[in-house]
């Protein structure tokens, strides 16, 4: 008798793929061109990564939850204003301004949480309205024009460690980035509201059923998510130095792909923290190595799209041959 084909293991594929997948991507620029290699490059990479991995946490709780959230780069943006505005125009104090800005985000999370559970609308068009609005209130609060933040301690989360730091390896707001992550990560796993989040995510008809309160869950984790993109935006504002209403363009596509790329499932239920700081370290370095490589813009963006397409179609097999 023949014996039947084994079926891929598809679990195993789901967590060491991102892993494989940044040292495949990692290798290949490397060869291409030694200077990605250098510490300078991994550094920059680091402080390049931590605006996009700091919002993906936030976003990956929204994936797994079966949502979607557009308006992750305007809330970034309004963030980075809001930030600079209580610093420069308020007077408040670095850390008061920084809370007001985490604060802000997740008022905007509160707000498509909202929308969305009591007048059950849909996440895509709910948030992309929202894309709408925060970039409009970021543009009307600062006048359309970047607010400079000054020299401020919050300047040195993504500044380049000077040489009586280099004990730290990484800047202060790569090391916030990782332990947020974790602390997620643990929520994740270990309570009721991370096993309530992916509940929804697999079934919602079947959690509702099961006693979850599935609107104030869903309020919660939009929440949630706005505040990381608050705080992303004070990365963003550490790292130009300003409160910019015109950055983070499109910059919640990237969020988006780093959870997918990092394993997440767009049909909800499947998702990990760990993975999608691992998306986004990936998009960076391919967009480093093809600058390295003097590739233009346009080859960036196909060799992006391209692992965002093949990460959805090995998502798309796997629940395929699940099913």
């Amino acid at each position: 008798m023949s014996k039947k084909p084994q079926k891929l293991n598809w679990s195993l594929l789901n967590k060491i793929g991102p892993v494989l997948a940044l040292f495949l991507v990692y290798i290949f620029f490397a060869v291409l061109n030694s200077k990605i290699t250098t510490l300078t490059a991994m550094e920059t990479m680091i402080l390049q990564t931590v605006i996009v991995a700091v919002s993906a946490i936030g976003m990956t709780l929204v994936i797994i939850l079966g949502g979607i959230d557009l308006s992750a780069g305007s809330i970034i943006a309004f963030g980075s204003v809001v930030v600079a505005l209580c610093m420069e125009s308020l007077h408040l104090s670095p850390l008061l301004a920084a809370f007001c800005g985490v604060l802000a985000g997740l008022a905007c999370g509160l707000f498509n949480g909202i929308l969305i559970t009591r007048l059950r609308l849909v996440p895509f068009i709910v948030t992309l309205g929202s894309l709408l609005i925060v970039r409009g209130l970021a543009k009307g609060i600062s006048d359309s024009i970047p607010i400079n933040a000054g020299q401020t301690w919050l300047s040195e989360l993504l500044a380049t460690l000077p040489d009586g730091q280099k004990w730290q390896l990484i800047p202060s707001g790569a090391w916030l980035m990782i332990i947020l992550a974790l602390l997620i990560a643990a929520m994740l796993r270990y309570t009721p509201l991370g096993r309530h989040i992916f509940a929804i995510g697999s079934n919602e008809q079947t959690a509702r059923l099961c006693g979850v309160a599935v609107e104030r869950v869903k309020v919660i984790v939009y929440g949630i998510a706005g505040a990381f993109s608050g705080l992303s935006g004070l990365m963003l504002l550490s790292y130009q130095e300003q409160g910019d209403p015109t950055g983070a363009v499109g910059m919640e596509l990237d969020v988006i792909a780093a959870v997918v790329i990092g394993g997440g499932s767009l049909n909800g239920g499947e998702g990990s923290i760990i993975g999608s700081l691992i998306g986004a370290m990936i998009m960076t370095v391919i967009r480093t190595g093809c600058q390295l490589n003097g590739w233009p813009p346009w080859v960036t963006q196909i060799v992006t799209g391209a692992v965002i397409v093949i990460a959805v179609t090995v998502d798309r097999l796997r629940h395929r041959q699940a099913a």
